[in-house]
């Protein structure tokens, strides 16, 4: 066994966010960040990490989404003060025409081909999930053979952390399975002496949110939403 320092990563889902709250598909003309609770979300990561119980952060990064950026700002001083860096391409899929439409509204404007066609945009201008998948794991491949042997915090989405379960993992594009990955929740990967070949050292945990709701409740949308301005 190698004494070399192990690259590690830990892929953290962006805190509950507003576009969400609202209902809507969230690009980058509709993101304007964390809902209330996102916020609560990722304090109690914050607190998490301050313990001294997670492995030391050596550096930082965000996609450019604001729901990925402010969760990260959050989490930095429990990270020893560690410079947010940003990435575009670790944003989640690019939605094209549909950023800012409404779930329920999407079906009547758009035809879905759900991910049976990858080479199919979801909506004018946006990308088809091939599209998606290559360009987040160029992404962090490009993190990863620049950093080696560092531990690495990429804040990013749901759909970034599927793309890196399949490709650290071998599963390939079109194998069909379903992840849930909650918001604030910890995915790491631990690289091995075998190049190429990566540990899952844990998915999807979210021990921090104990005693926090699971989301922002319709009653509560309306509340925020006053507070917020929205019509």
């Amino acid at each position: 066994m190698s004494s070399r320092p192990r690259t590690r990563l830990l892929l953290i889902r962006h805190g509950e966010s507003q576009v969400t709250v609202k209902q809507i598909i969230g690009g980058d003309l509709s993101c304007t960040g964390l809902s209330h609770l996102g916020r609560r979300q990722a304090q109690a990561l914050s607190e998490r990490w301050a313990r001294g119980y997670e492995p030391n952060v050596d550096a930082l990064w965000a996609s450019t989404l604001p729901r990925a950026v402010e969760t990260a700002e959050l989490l930095s001083p429990a990270l020893g003060g560690l410079l947010v860096q940003t990435h575009v391409d670790l944003v989640e899929r690019r939605p094209g025409e549909a950023d800012g439409v409404g779930y329920e509204e999407f079906g009547s404007l758009f035809e879905w081909t759900g991910d049976f066609h990858p080479h199919i945009p979801l909506a004018p201008g946006g990308e088809s999930l091939a599209t998606f998948s290559y360009r987040t794991g160029r992404a962090l491949y490009e993190l990863i053979e620049g950093n080696p042997g560092t531990t690495m915090m990429v804040v990013c989405h749901g759909g970034v952390i599927d793309v890196a379960m399949r490709l650290f993992m071998g599963l390939g594009m079109s194998r069909q399975f379903v992840l849930w990955t909650l918001n604030t929740s910890i995915t790491e990967f631990v690289a091995t002496d075998d190049p190429g070949v990566w540990q899952l050292a844990r998915y999807n945990d979210a021990a921090h949110l104990a005693g926090l709701s699971a989301r922002t409740e319709p009653a509560d949308r309306s509340d925020h939403e006053d507070r917020a301005g929205v019509d």
